[in-house]
């Protein structure tokens, strides 16, 4: 039987709520499934202090190593990181990190194929190419290069060569041009930006939208779309986060509503694009494969896709009953890889 050990910084599964999903999916497709954290690891021994769920209740065991690891979250301190790094090393993770927004650019430009549904950006390494992209875009975006959610985002929109409208998270300002130099140079010394034309997307209400692309890997390592749904920002928002009072809605309804006759065929694009892109991405990483990716592309109102941002850890889809899907498909992946590692060891 496969053993999967479900990897998170929380001591208490009780605290992460799709462990339990996991658990109740993993019983019913024939493996084994513990959770555990980095604390709870013996590399001497090759032992780890699990927890199982039974009867309402998750109770501690020892296990041995597992065949495969779902690392649900980030190692917190550097001793963490040190026995994620060995697992990893012995072990297959289920999940790897794409990189940061400016590096997956990169990717993408290089692998051409995707290139013309990229927005035009620029790493701003000084202030001079904030200059230079909204001399070429009226409107443009800042964004930390390591960022999520929309935290840190200010959209910056030119009113005349001497005046610009900054966004900072709904408060608007009006800044003189030095003004703006200055608050940009204070901002990529305190962490990494990249600048990009802004693209709008917006509803017939006039509320920005873009679509989140959910796919996963299934039980044959094969990509299957998870769910897509519209991410629609409150009324006056610059971006469509469902944590900075967004909503969304079934892709049906919205679809017929917004796009009437074109609808049918937009669903149709939206899910050919979320798999043929997956398998793209994916090939642009050497060694690499992903479980899952959040894809959120916007859709201008000439019917054009962009891509908006690439996430490896996107959570549970918040719509379509989707977490439940969510867990099959991820417990059905760790067990396929479980399998291929269990064959390949018994080769040895």
């Amino acid at each position: 039987m496969t053993l999967i050990g479900m990897l998170h910084h929380r001591k208490d599964p009780r605290k992460v709520r799709k462990a339990y999903a996991y658990s109740v999916v993993a019983k019913a497709e024939g493996v084994e499934f513990f959770y555990f954290t980095p604390a709870k690891v013996d590399i001497v021994n090759k032992e780890i202090i699990g927890k199982y769920y039974e009867n309402g209740v998750w109770i501690d065991k020892k296990y041995p190593f597992p065949d495969v690891i779902y690392n649900a979250s980030y190692p917190l301190t550097e001793k963490a990181e040190r026995i994620v790094n060995y697992l990893s090393e012995r072990i297959p993770f289920t999940s790897h990190s794409v990189g940061d927004k400016l590096s997956v650019y990169k990717r993408i430009d290089e692998g051409k194929d995707f290139k013309r549904y990229q927005i035009p950006t620029l790493e701003l390494t000084d202030v001079k190419k904030l200059l230079d992209m909204i001399n070429l875009y009226p409107k443009i975006v800042m964004k930390p290069l390591s960022g999520h959610q929309g935290a840190g985002i200010l959209f910056i929109e030119k009113v005349d060569d001497e005046k610009f409208e900054i966004n900072d998270a709904g408060k608007i300002s009006i800044y003189k041009k030095q003004e703006l130099m200055d608050l940009a140079l204070l901002k990529i010394q305190e962490q990494e930006y990249l600048v990009q034309r802004f693209i709008s997307c917006q509803i017939k209400s006039g509320h920005i939208y873009d679509f989140r692309l959910h796919v996963q890997k299934n039980g044959e390592g094969k990509w299957v779309v998870t769910s897509i749904y519209p991410r629609i920002g409150a009324f006056g928002s610059f971006t469509s986060n469902l944590g900075s009072g967004g909503y969304t809605a079934f892709l049906d309804d919205f679809l017929q509503k917004e796009f009437i006759d074109d609808w049918f065929n937009i669903k149709r694009t939206l899910e050919h694009f979320s798999l043929s892109f997956s398998n793209h991405f994916e090939s642009l990483y050497d060694g690499v494969s992903f479980d899952e990716l959040g894809i959120d592309v916007g859709m201008d109102e000439n019917q054009r896709l962009w891509l908006f941002e690439i996430n490896w850890r996107p959570g549970p889809p918040i719509i379509y009953y989707g977490e439940l899907d969510f867990a099959i498909n991820t417990i059905q992946y760790a067990k396929h890889l479980g399998t291929i590692n269990k064959n390949f060891s018994s080769k040895k």
